[in-house]
């Protein structure tokens, strides 16, 4: 059962049946194929009852906002930077809660390989986790559905299922993240991680565990400015090199940065280098560019 859906700048990507049962019959997808995939924010009375399970295990990782769960026989509170596993077939209930909605990323896998993975995540962590450092593993669940959002081609659908596999690997075992380190640090780490995705900053706070007015004040005092600025100047500094490296054209540039508007991004390129991206790419080889 699903109740009122339809979030505002809500993401998702359903893969066509015949598409999945063609990626179940290829050598790398027949072992893990992503058949769904969503991002849900502030997602006010998000939930589902799914009484039998369904042959898909599903993976949701709630970065802000809290929820609830009913997994076989146990219940669960679902809090900021933690993680939901629901293995295929199994009985299930969860939902946002009504006091604070909450933000998910979220994926649904099938092939060979999956039921191990799931019972590797369930027998190490159980079915609902904190994650010690949830800005490690959200760029994974962002990159699943980037794949997907382009297209559900083969070769997509390979990349996600590599996403997919270092997403479940990740939340099973925080050893093979990195240690905890100042806020500030790793916020500074996520924004290089996710170029191609624009950031909310309550949701950058929580997932490293300050509050957005905490984080600014830290950004402000670490960098000279703003979170937005400070991703705005990462995202130009790869434009930069992407302009001076490839043949892409202006909006391709832009669209590997996650802008959809090629326009807004040559604005917002020539008011921070003072040149279009176009003159920018035309310019004497020698000549440097208007900052560092």
């Amino acid at each position: 059962m699903s109740i009122a859906e339809g979030f505002e700048h809500q993401r998702m990507v359903v893969v066509p049946p015949p598409t999945i049962d063609a990626a179940l019959r290829l050598p790398i997808t027949r072992r893990l194929v992503v058949t769904a995939s969503g991002y849900y924010p502030e997602a006010e009375n998000h939930a589902r009852t799914r009484e039998r399970g369904i042959d898909e295990n599903i993976v949701i990782v709630c970065v802000s906002g809290s929820g609830w769960a009913q997994i076989g026989d146990e219940h669960l509170r679902v809090g900021a930077s933690s993680a939901l596993v629901i293995p295929a077939g199994v009985p299930h209930r969860y939902g946002s809660s009504k006091e604070s909605a909450w933000t998910i990323w979220w994926c649904h896998v099938r092939g060979t390989d999956a039921p191990e993975l799931i019972e590797a995540v369930v027998s190490s962590r159980g079915n609902g986790f904190a994650i010690r450092d949830a800005e490690r593993v959200v760029p994974f669940a962002q990159s699943i559905l980037a794949e997907l959002e382009r297209d559900t081609s083969p070769a997509r659908l390979v990349s996600a299922a590599g996403a997919a596999w270092n997403l479940l690997t990740h939340v099973a075992t925080d050893a093979i993240l990195r240690e905890r380190g100042e806020p500030v640090e790793r916020a500074i780490a996520y924004l290089r991680d996710t170029l191609e995705t624009a950031v909310r900053v309550p949701e950058l706070a929580s997932l490293v565990g300050v509050s957005p007015s905490h984080l600014s004040a830290l950004f402000k005092r670490a960098t000279g400015g703003g979170v937005l600025a400070y991703q705005t100047g990462l995202r130009i500094a790869r434009a930069r090199h992407l302009l001076d490296t490839t043949s892409l054209s202006v909006t391709e540039v832009a669209a590997e940065l996650g802008y959809s508007d090629p326009l807004y991004f040559s604005r917002l390129f020539r008011r921070t280098q003072g040149q279009s991206p176009r003159d920018y790419r035309q310019r004497p080889r020698g000549e440097a560019s208007t900052t560092g």
